[in-house]
């Protein structure tokens, strides 16, 4: 028998519905009808009916249309609830164990900005970012904070009835809808064997900028916040994708108690080597490829372990992930990307190197289109996977939370006053400094370093430079070790 006889999707306007709805509606055997019960249309605009139900009988008796959705014969249906659809139907719903319910979360103040974009533009749904209209929304305090307050309450009832009722919910963050294992697995919790090999692209998100550059008045934003901001709705919204901890990446020397947490598209090889070196063991001696339970393990048989990882300047790293992973067609390059940026992007790429042709000119040209690339792909707005090796330094950092953070941050440019420090506290009183990283092929970024791409690097990667602290991007200064104990 299944387990349930229809679902609602609670959420409310500019949280992602419209793209968990295609996604839902991808699955065979599942049927979302868009907006049901919104008092102004039924199911969609310019929509006369579902299920046979014209708006005017749906308003004269709502119940029958319920009935009809849970009468469906060969098909889960289900829709969107909005907190002012029509209230006649909640608690009929929250009430009902055999209604799945599902509730899709957003930050109140994201999803404010752009439904007051929305208005402003008349583009409620977007599948061709060439007729992707651009605006500035009025932040109004007094509305956002009706529109929290009114949030709050909805959820809050859903919540209580839950909980009085005995039932549970599929709760989804906006940036879960990017995860395809979640919708997937929301579609195992509907009880569907039906699962997604891909999510649906035909919706673009409309507006992917930094909050701070949707508002025509940042400053007023700001101060506004200050007086009604009690739950940090003012936080920069997260788009990346969610990760694991990336356990399997984690290094630690043969015999002394240090463990490397890397960030891809850091100095991984020269902090590698440095890290056998200091038990005078080649790279391949290092442990690693770690299941969480075998480092659980090794961290109980090191006690007084440190752990510790190293951050790169935002433009560097992407430069020398562009030289990598991009540009070059050998081992270990991201070929599917490379077509995808020649043939959809018209990135000016050499088909291999060396070329004549490819000056720096046409490097720099070639490289700030990648970050622009970037810049999308970590918003959401193309097909192609957000590769650990662009996604931000404090999105990684975040996800090795899940497991465990690092006991030290090193920046790059501090690594010959940092780490030897650090192996000294781990009994190593003698250590030299990693070798510096060797410089990107066939052009350095200070072949092609201008304030363009200091500002290009700002727009792309704004939550490290915040969260870091980066300044624009200059050569490396050469830093004093740290003399180990006493002077």
């Amino acid at each position: 028998m299944a387990r349930f006889d229809l679902f609602v999707v609670f959420a409310d306007m500019r949280t992602g519905s419209n793209f968990l709805e295609a996604n839902l509606n991808a699955l065979p055997g599942i049927r979302c009808h868009g907006e049901a019960f919104n008092p102004h249309f039924i199911g969609y605009p310019k929509r006369d009916q579902i299920l046979g139900i014209d708006r005017t009988a749906r308003d004269a008796d709502p119940g029958a249309l319920l009935a009809a959705l849970r009468a469906a014969p060969d098909t889960l249906d289900g829709f969107r609830y909005f907190h002012d659809h029509d209230p006649r139907i909640l608690d009929d719903l929250l009430a009902d164990p055999r209604c799945a319910k599902i509730v899709l979360n957003r930050n109140p103040l994201e999803s404010y900005v752009s439904w007051k974009i929305a208005r402003q533009t008349g583009q409620w749904k977007l599948t061709d970012m060439s007729r992707r209209k651009a605006a500035r929304a009025a932040f109004d305090g007094a509305e956002f904070e009706r529109h929290v307050s009114g949030l709050q309450d909805f959820q809050l009832r859903i919540l209580h009835a839950l909980q009085v009722t005995g039932q549970s919910a599929f709760w989804l963050d906006y940036e879960d809808l990017k995860r395809l294992d979640v919708v997937n697995g929301l579609a195992a919790w509907l009880g569907s064997e039906a699962r997604l090999e891909a999510l649906d692209d035909t919706l673009k998100r409309q507006n992917p900028a930094p909050l701070e550059a949707k508002v025509a008045d940042p400053a007023a934003l700001e101060k506004e916040l200050a007086r009604i901001d009690r739950f940090h709705l003012s936080r920069t919204p997260n788009l990346e994708p969610r990760r694991g901890p990336a356990v399997p990446s984690f290094v630690a020397a043969p015999e002394t108690p240090l463990l490397y947490m890397p960030l891809r598209g850091g100095p991984e090889a020269e902090v590698a080597r440095w890290l056998a070196a200091l038990d005078g063991a080649p790279p391949e001696a290092l442990e690693a490829n770690f299941t969480q339970k075998e480092l659980r393990q090794w961290m109980r048989a090191h006690p007084g372990h440190r752990r510790f990882t190293v951050l790169r300047h935002p433009l560097a790293r992407a430069h020398a992930v562009f030289c990598a992973r991009i540009l070059s067609t050998g081992e270990g390059a991201f070929r599917r990307i490379r077509r995808h940026l020649l043939r959809q992007r018209g990135l000016p790429l050499p088909e291999a190197l060396p070329d004549p042709r490819y000056d720096a000119a046409a490097h720099r040209a070639a490289f700030e289109g990648f970050l622009d690339f970037v810049k999308d792909n970590l918003a959401g707005l193309t097909n192609l996977r957000t590769d650990p090796h662009w996604t931000s330094q404090a999105q990684l950092l975040h996800d090795m939370s899940a497991f465990a953070l690092p006991d030290l941050v090193v920046r790059e440019e501090e690594m010959a006053a940092w780490l030897p420090a650090l192996a000294a506290a781990a009994g190593r009183e003698v250590a030299s400094a990693p070798d510096g990283a060797p410089g990107d092929t066939p052009f350095t970024l200070r072949d092609i370093h201008d304030t363009g791409l200091d500002a290009k690097a700002r727009q792309v990667y704004a939550r490290d430079f915040r969260q870091f602290g980066f300044a624009d991007w200059r050569p490396a200064a050469v830093t004093r070790p740290v003399r180990a104990g006493p002077r």
